[in-house]
């Protein structure tokens, strides 16, 4: 018997997998996996700086330890569902965006941005989703500027 892992694809199946990787739905996918890894750690990190509750003096040494450790847990995955919904958005409209151009420049960050931004205030109005919008569009381009402006 063969062991699997040591078969070497044919070029079939590398295209077939070539093909599910550049697919949109996995590039967003991977990226809010990511988003929400990456949100985890910022969230548990700033939980740790932020002292927005109030100390219970009362309570054992025990018991307020456990509140600050529940409370660091709960924003640390508030902050990784907020990352998680932002990559996947972000990445997966830059994917469409990319694939409607057929070109990789600094619009399709940009367009990827304003929807992100719009998208995330959709339930604060259109004045909210044009700021969304706006603040989104010129963080990305200043990223993508940044990212890109020795090529």
């Amino acid at each position: 018997m063969s062991n699997p892992f040591t078969k070497v694809p044919t070029q079939a199946e590398r295209d077939a997998g070539a093909r599910v990787m550049d697919s949109c739905a996995v590039k967003a996918g991977f990226s809010g996996v990511a988003g929400y890894g990456i949100g985890a750690v910022f969230g548990l990190v700033l939980s740790g700086i932020e002292f927005s509750s109030p100390v219970d003096t009362s309570a054992t040494t025990k018991q307020q330890i456990k509140t600050v450790f529940r409370d660091m847990g709960n924003k640390s995955l508030s902050s990784a569902k907020n990352f998680a919904i932002m990559a996947a958005i972000y990445s997966g409209s830059e994917c469409m965006i990319e694939s409607y151009r057929a070109r990789n420049d600094i619009y399709n960050s940009v367009a990827a941005g304003c929807v992100t931004g719009g998208t995330l205030a959709m339930r604060t109005g259109p004045r909210g989703m044009a700021a969304g919008c706006a603040g989104f569009a010129a963080f990305s381009a200043a990223i993508d500027w940044y990212m890109h402006k020795d090529d």
